[in-house]
Order: structure tokens, then sequence, then C-alpha cells
């Protein structure tokens, strides 16, 4: 049927992804373009092709309102507890004493989290290499959604990959072994079983090298190598996709041939190698994407139908896929490379080429989801992708099939040479490019525009003014136009972002992670620092590469922790503390290593920003660093008057009561995140604020902000907003503000 239509499949899918958008996303854009599409669809075609796209189109649309139905009574229909869970074999992950796992019970999947006993228990879950069923003792929790804007939608993402459940198992009272019930859970078991076996027998860093480009599956204990890739641009080497299915796909073939089958009989055999290879890499979406196009090609589809009808494929066979960032990005290689015409160029000028249209073509893309661009990228992917696609891929496929006879762990020197040389290379590149992140309507535009480029670039006028277009579009993202006092969510503690429409930044507070107990080595995790999930990305997002100010309220970690994280990232002019921090000589020590200038600030100062500044009206003398040691600010930002106070309490409130008899304020910054100790009655009354502003993490084991002090807060008739319920807390404006909330 497809065949026949005047419209083409890649038209097709792309009416099909609005309307997947509009049913799941409820999209005002996605709308909009769809009306936009079917005008220009009843405008062009005959009748004919109008009637089998809507039929089409309206198939798709009942499917996807179906599978929305089957979600949302999934969601609603969640049991409390769980009692029984089924393990999916190739999902199981030891870090430290932590087992995390996809489990099934019923039609319910789950994300499961067990805390191990015993090194024996641990060693069993890493060497588990067959389907079991677990008895447990374990409460269902709803999964956290994004906390932060532009952060990570948790709840979201495992949504997507049909869960909406978290089991927080107590106890594993039992476990029974079973045999696999479906082609997918054999597939994913023997997955399961080479990742056991090569972790097994080999040495890292080259099995992570061999997990990773093998099967795709990247253990924990690659964290750090993985960040360096990603600073560098290239961690997208490994990223399953056409340089390991083209490569496989190649070896299958030949085996073929060789032993006699005929060409025309080779899609017969193609179809299950591709499931079997799809179930060992974990049926991530570029790999399936990859094995689709090959599967088509064989059927006589070329570059856009190809593409198209692999979309096309792909919303049955995974729905959700675009709402990925791996399926968004491997389509739009793909896409890239299907409108590629480089056939006057050959060698290394092609390369070049390739690299850099791909580059520039895929860079909105990647600025919305990530912010930044590493410009050093485009040559050493094409540097790395020749060793990765030539060497590295065939070495590590023989290794793997030779194991079971003789483990060539003699190679291994040679991963740690190369990660000896990608350190290097991170060493000596520049920081990535901080672009900031579009809006949804700032990246359709960017992506508009580029296609008109491409398309009529040789019209050197049009040229000018789309290149025009674009360069501004990414400066309005670089430095948007507008001023902000973002209070991010940071989990428990302190980090504020206070920025103007001319790009001054202030940050007050880093947060940092307050860790209480001493754990057994075999018990320790792999730690990832808060600011690299919460305030990294944002600050990122916001198209920021350069902190000017970075003010440091007192020495606690949940305000200071963070400080060396964030100046791995960013460029920070000058650090503002209190005489009394520089009592605290851990605190100096950590000041000294990052050799960045710092200030010594107190009562009478003042910092400029946004056309006005904030003074600092406390402390006058020097403390010992603590809660009532904090730097308070305080000044008129637009229409608002702000009071920042940090970590003080009772004793420094009454300090600033009596040397200031007139301080009236219309937003505080509630003391040490809503405590007990802190927002004195006596103080609120004298202020007269008429919001506060509270920075607690969620479920925190102090219970802020304290019940006591939020009716004090209601008596005053004060409005609350608070980061553990409502996540980031931002006001933004030009003269006059509108706050909003990520929840």
């Amino acid at each position: 049927m497809i065949e026949n239509m005047t419209l083409k499949p890649m038209y097709l899918a792309f009416l099909v992804a609005l309307s997947y958008f509009i049913i799941f996303t409820k999209s005002w854009l996605a709308i909009l373009l769809a009306m936009i599409a079917f005008t220009c669809l009843i405008k062009q075609y005959h009748k004919k092709t109008i009637w089998q796209t809507v039929v089409i189109i309206v198939s798709f649309s009942l499917y996807f309102a179906f599978i929305d139905h089957r979600q949302d009574k999934l969601e609603k229909n969640l049991p409390s507890q769980v009692s029984e869970l089924r393990l999916i074999p190739d999902s199981l992950s030891v870090d430290g004493d932590l087992l995390s796992a996809r489990a099934v019970q019923g039609k319910q999947t789950y994300q499961l989290y067990y805390q191990l006993q015993s090194i024996s228990e641990k060693t069993y879950f890493q060497e588990l290499n067959q389907v079991v069923i677990l008895k447990v003792a374990a409460r269902v929790e709803k999964p956290v959604g994004q906390r932060n804007f532009k952060g990570f939608d948790y709840a979201a993402y495992l949504k997507r990959e049909g869960i909406y459940g978290i089991a927080q198992v107590k106890a594993i009272e039992s476990i029974k072994s079973d045999n696999p019930k479906n082609p997918s859970e054999w597939v994913r078991l023997w997955r399961r079983q080479l990742l056991v076996h090569i972790n097994q027998n080999f040495l890292p860093p080259m099995k992570h090298y061999m997990t990773g480009l093998l099967l795709g599956y990247l253990d924990k204990s690659f964290d750090e190598m993985s960040d360096i890739y990603t600073d560098l641009g290239i961690i997208h080497l490994f990223a399953l996709s056409g340089m390991q299915v083209g490569f496989f796909i190649g070896i299958f073939r030949t085996i073929l041939l060789r032993l006699g089958i005929l060409r025309e009989h080779f899609i017969y055999f193609l179809l299950p190698f591709s499931f079997l290879y799809a179930g060992l890499t974990g049926f991530t979406i570029s790999v399936v994407r990859s094995l689709l196009q090959v599967i088509l090609r064989q059927f006589g589809f070329r570059k856009w139908d190809n593409l198209g009808l692999t979309m096309l494929i792909l919303f049955f066979l995974s729905p959700h896929f675009l709402e990925t960032i791996g399926g968004v990005l491997s389509f739009a290689y793909a896409f890239i490379l299907s409108r590629l015409d480089l056939e006057s160029l050959s060698g290394c000028r092609k390369a070049v080429a390739e690299s850099l249209v791909l580059s520039f073509g895929i860079l909105p893309l990647l600025i919305f989801y990530f912010g930044t661009f590493q410009p050093l990228s485009i040559l050493l992917t094409a540097c790395f992708s020749a060793i990765f696609d030539v060497f590295i891929l065939p070495l590590l496929s023989l290794v793997l099939l030779a194991s079971p006879l003789v483990p060539l762990n003699f190679f291994n020197p040679f991963f740690s040479f190369l990660e000896l040389v990608i350190k290097w290379a991170d060493q000596l590149s520049p920081k990535p490019l901080v672009f900031g992140s579009p809006n949804s309507a700032v990246l359709v535009l960017m992506l508009v525009l580029l296609a008109v480029l491409h398309d009529f670039g040789k019209e050197k006028k049009l040229r000018l003014w789309l290149l025009l277009g674009i360069i501004f579009l990414f400066a309005v993202t670089k430095n948007p136009l507008e001023n902000e006092v973002t209070v991010m969510d940071i989990g428990q503690g302190d980090s504020i972002l206070i920025r103007d429409m001319r790009g001054k930044t202030l940050l007050i507070d880093t947060g940092g992670r307050v860790d209480f107990t001493q754990k057994e080595e075999w018990r320790k995790r792999q730690v990832t620092a808060n600011a690299e999930k919460t305030s990294i990305p944002y600050l990122k997002s916001r198209g920021i590469s350069t902190i000017d100010q970075l003010l440091i309220t007192h020495t606690d970690t949940d305000h200071m922790g963070d400080m060396t994280v964030l100046a791995k990232h960013f460029k920070i002019k000058e650090i503002l503390i209190s005489p009394g921090a520089m009592t605290k000589s851990s605190f100096v020590k950590e000041l000294q290593a990052l050799k960045i200038k710092v200030r010594l600030i107190q009562a009478g100062d003042q910092i400029a920003i946004m056309g006005s500044s904030l003074r600092v009206l406390y402390p006058w003398s020097q403390g010992d660093g603590g809660n009532n040691d904090s730097l308070v600010l305080y000044g008129q930002l637009l229409d608002k008057r702000f009071l920042f106070t940090g970590d003080l309490e009772v004793e420094g409130e009454k300090a600033l009561l009596s040397q200031y008899p007139n301080l009236p304020v219309d937003v505080l910054k509630a003391g040490h995140h809503g405590s007990k100790g802190s927002s004195d009655p006596a103080f609120l009354k004298h202020i007269n604020a008429k919001v506060a502003l509270v920075s607690a993490g969620l479920n925190n084991r102090y219970h802020h902000p304290n019940d006591e002090t939020l009716e004090r807060f209601e008596v005053e008739k004060m409005t609350t907003y608070r980061t553990d319920q409502e996540g980031a807390i931002r006001y933004r404006g030009v003269s006059r503000w509108k706050v909003e909330t990520v929840r």
C-alpha cells in the first residue's frame, strides 16, 4: 500500500510523529505543526492520497490512544506492596551494597532496589546467570519526577520503559530458579550469561570496552571514563548503532555465502539473526533502527523511504522512541546521512566533510539535551571511529570468541594505554562550549532554518539572512533576555543562582552531600556529586560557562561541598567568603587548591547585579564559619526586596533585629532549610515578608522544613515555596518578577 502512495513514507512518518506527540504530550506546538502539515497535504495531494494518509494516521492514533489508556490504567492500579518478583536477567546491576534490577509481577514491571546484606549475597547476584523468582517483602513507591528546570525526569523515563513503580525490597525471603518463558527472555538470559562470563574472565579496562561495544552495557565502575568520553564529545562511540551492526552483519553474510547460501535467501537468515543481535545488545533503539534499515534495504527500500518505513515500524515496536535521547539522536544522524551527497569527494576530504556536516547538523539537538558542544569532537570522532571500527571491534570479537579456550588478557595493556591517551587528550582539550538549551519552539525554528539553509544555501542573499537568523537563535539561547533568581533543588542544601540580563552571574552556595556513615569496603558505592545531576546541568542549560562570583555563606558541607566539582565545569572569577570561614583549615586548603581569587566580605559590602546591588548585612565581625556566621544578603532586585539568610538561626536573626530596625522584605530565603531553630516569630513579624523560599531535600533525615516553622509562615500570611515539594523555584522577568516552580 505504501509503495503505491504518492506521499513518501518519510512525510507519513512525520505526520505519525506529530499525532504521537499530540496524544502523549498534549503539546500545542505539535498541534500547530500538525495543522500546518495537513493544510499542505490537502493543497498538494489528490483525494486518494489524502484519504490513504488519514486512514493510516487515524490507525496509528488509535494505537497510541490504546497505549496511553493502558499506561494510565497500570499507573492507577499500582499496588502498595509486592511479595513476588521475577527478575529480568540482563537488567541486574550491583554497585557496592546496592542491587538494582528490573522485575515483573503480573502485568506490572518494577524498578527494584535492594541493600545487600553480606559479601556472599553480593557475590551471588554478581554471578547470577539464570532466571530467578524472588519472594520478597517490598513496598512499592512512585518514582520521583523532574526536580529542576531542564532536569532529568526519572518518573517520565521509567514510564517510557513501561515502569510505574519502584520496588524497595526490605528482605529477600527465598530465591527460586525458573526457565525463560519466551524468545525475548531467552535472549536476555544469554546476554546476562555473556556479561557474567566477561566479568569473570577479563580484567578492566578491557572488559568495559568488551561489554560496552559488544553488548551495549557499561558498568558503574566505568563512570569516570564515561565522563571523560562525554567531555570530549565522543561518548557516542559506545552507543551501538550502524558501525557495530554493519560489522557483524557483514561477517554473518560472508559466513553464509561461504557456506553456499544464495544471496536471495540471505533475508531468511537475516531476520532471526537481527532479533538475536538486538536482544544481545539490550534491544537499544539505535541498534534496532540500524537492523531495520538493513532489513528494509534487502527489500529494495533506500534512503528516505527506508528511514521513513523504519520510523513507522518502530512506532509499533517501541512507541516512545522519539522521547528518548538515544532514539532522537540515532534518527537524526541517520536522517542527515540519508541527505548527504558527497560523491564528488573521496578519502580524508570526504570523511572530514561528513564529520562537519553531521556535527553542525546535529548541534541544535545536542545543545537541546546537553547545553554544550565540544568542537574537538569533530576531529576526535574521525580519529577514534576508525580505531574502534577497524581495530578494537574486531579484536574484542575475536577475544570473546576465543575466551572459552584461551583468556587473552595480554591485550589488556593496549586498553590501559588507550585510556591514558584519552585522559591526556581530555587534559589538553579546551572545555566544551556552553550554548545553553533552547526551548522546544526555538529548537524547531533552528532545525527549520538549518534545513532551508541546506536546500537553498546557494542563494547568497537568502543564505546570509538564514545564517543571521540561526546566529540570533543561538545568541538568545546563550544569553536569555531576562533576569532570574533561581533556588535550585540540590537536595538537602542550598544553591541559588542570581543572573541579570547582561549575563552577570552570582551563585550563592553550591550544595553538597553530607556522608554520615563509614561503610565497609565492599559496601562502598560509586559516588556522584549532587551538583553533577542538579545545578551543573541547569547552569549549562542557561548558557552559563562563567560564574562571576561564587558566594559561600558558611562552611557546612551542604552549602560548599560541591565547590570543587563546579570549578571543574565552570570558570569562577571570584569566591566570596566571610572572615570566619578562614578559621576552617580544611576549607582553606580546598580554596588554595582551586587557585581562584578569594575575597573576604562582611557587613557593609555590596555586590552589584541587575542594575542594583545586594548589600551584606551580616556578619560584622569574624565568627566561626558556622550557621550563625552565615553571610546575609539584602537588596531590591526589580520589583521585589530579597533577603538571603544562609543557615542563620535565632541568635543571628536577633542580631539583625537589633542592628536594622527597619528591614522591609518581600521574599525571604528561609534560614537553615526551614528548621525549628530559624525563622523566629519576632524576626518574621519584623521583616513582614510576603513569601518564604525553603530549600530542603525530599524526605530528608532532619524533617525540614519543620511543621512549627511552617505554622509561623502561615501566621504571618506568607506564601511558602518548598523545593522538597515543588522542585526548583524560579523568579524570572525583565522589569517585574514572575514566579514559577518545576512541579
